[in-house]
């Protein structure tokens, strides 16, 4: 058995996540400002060049404002945040999510499932379902909930790959540290062979190019995890 190397965080990784910490906690409110770099420096013991950069990172993920030549303001991150500020969320919850933000992302997921899929089954090619089966065949292949969710991230990624917008693929692609840990609790709980399942008669239906069919599975699938019979929220 092989053991990877350990890697102790950076001085701006543990900058950056101490802030988040506090943000998250409420112990420093939307709104408030902060002391000035040279201040954050001196009071955390670090380096002004760790600080601009973490502040650089923070602000990025919608947790902080700067204002020029006014100072660094606590952003409201529910309003421009990123998927990484829900993985920063996440983190801070112990690698958990509340009932209200897993139903809000499998409601993302579900938004996106339907575009892809309504703009890809009246132009889809036997080239598109080709690629689409190599997909599922790599889930098919995984015993592992976490390499199977990496296959079923692929696949569902592709589905907007082939929807031909621009945009979709990407918006997706970027929420893929808040869906990864989802299909993994799916399949530990429910199985891989069941997510196999679901996408399966999913590409079905998109080879049959029936609509319809594929519209009602897909959002029957995820209304089970949201409210039905197969939920994956924390006990």
């Amino acid at each position: 058995m092989e053991f990877q190397k350990l890697q102790a965080p950076s001085l701006k990784e543990l900058f950056i996540r101490e802030i988040e910490n506090r943000i998250l906690s409420g112990a420093l409110e939307i709104g408030s400002q902060l002391p000035t770099e040279r201040e954050l420096a001196e009071q955390m013991g670090v380096s002004r060049a760790v600080v601009n950069g973490g502040v650089a990172v923070l602000a990025g993920k919608g947790f902080l404002e700067i204002r020029p030549r006014v100072g660094i303001f606590v952003a409201d991150y529910r309003r421009k945040g990123t998927m990484e500020t829900m993985a920063a969320i996440m983190n801070y919850n112990g690698g958990t999510l509340r009932r209200d933000e897993i139903r809000s992302i499998l409601e993302f997921k579900l938004l996106i499932d339907t575009f892809s899929l309504k703009s890809l089954i009246p132009r889809v090619t036997d080239q598109d379902t080709d690629r689409l089966w190599g997909l599922l065949e790599r889930l098919h292949g995984c015993a592992a909930a976490d390499s199977a969710a990496e296959a079923a991230f692929g696949y569902y990624h592709e589905l907007c790959v082939l929807s031909g917008n621009t945009f979709a693929p990407l918006i997706y692609y970027s929420s893929k540290p808040v869906i990864i840990p989802l299909w993994q609790r799916y399949m530990r709980r429910y199985g891989v062979k069941s997510i196999y399942q679901h996408s399966y008669q999913l590409f079905r239906r998109i080879v049959e190019r029936d609509l319809e069919g594929a519209l009602e599975w897909a959002a029957a699938y995820v209304n089970e995890a949201i409210q039905g019979s197969r939920e994956i929220y924390e006990e």
